[in-house]
């Protein structure tokens, strides 16, 4: 009985443990520095880009932005690996004719590229960005897709999160040395609980009644009476 309660106790605690060291949203996402991404696999029909990034802001994400060259290849290799993605990934890029410039629509900065090749004279009214999964570059294309196989979202770790407080630290501690004590002391009480009623079974058999006769002595059976006979 012990036994079967000790895990019932120890869920609970590990739950906890767990919960205080996750930093993304569930573990359908993936982390990777400090940002947690999630491929939605869904082909789904739209009319512009803006109905791509609704997929990922229905999940409190945006679209996709990379920032530098471990970035871009983490994202290639999870792509082959895990996520089985299609061959060209719609980035959450758009060209901002206000500046004439690329931009992120999660407004960071654009601090890196891989444009597989760089026209200045090309119309770049209504253009995207595109990653291509065989080499890792970018590639432009036109914003007006039809569908799209897959989309890519990104979501950053909250700085109360990615900067867990002094406390929130030595409470994870503590759960998690709590669960180690109760395993261990679980353990012990298992032990001396069936160490004791190995004992006490063995001395029921030590304490039975022995008979007065030794193996020298039968007994022998008269007409009338009983009596043992000792042999020399």
């Amino acid at each position: 009985m012990l036994r079967a309660a000790l895990p019932a106790l120890l869920l609970p605690l590990l739950g906890l443990a767990a919960a205080a060291v996750a930093d993304c949203p569930s573990s359908t996402w993936i982390q990777f520095q400090d940002s947690c991404y999630i491929f939605l696999q869904e082909a789904i029909k739209v009319e512009s880009i803006e109905d791509v990034r609704n997929q990922c802001t229905d999940h409190g994400a945006d679209m996709i932005s990379i920032h530098n060259e471990e970035e871009n290849a983490f994202i290639l290799d999870t792509l082959k690996k895990q996520w089985k993605g299609p061959d060209d990934i719609l980035l959450g890029m758009f060209y901002d004719t206000d500046d004439a410039s690329f931009k992120w629509f999660d407004n960071s900065n654009m601090t890196f590229d891989k444009w597989t090749d760089q026209d200045d004279d090309e119309d770049l009214v209504d253009t995207c960005a595109f990653l291509h999964i065989k080499t890792g570059e970018w590639k432009k294309g036109n914003c007006e897709v039809s569908s799209v196989e897959g989309t890519l979202c990104k979501t950053a770790i909250p700085y109360k999160r990615k900067y867990l407080s002094d406390n929130h630290i030595l409470i994870s501690a503590l759960v998690i040395a709590s669960t180690v004590i109760l395993t261990v002391l679980g353990a012990i009480i298992w032990f001396l609980y069936k160490k004791h009623s190995d004992s006490r079974f063995t001395t029921v058999f030590s304490t039975a009644p022995q008979s007065p006769y030794n193996e020298d002595c039968v007994l022998v059976v008269g007409e009338e009476n009983e009596y043992p006979v000792q042999f020399d």
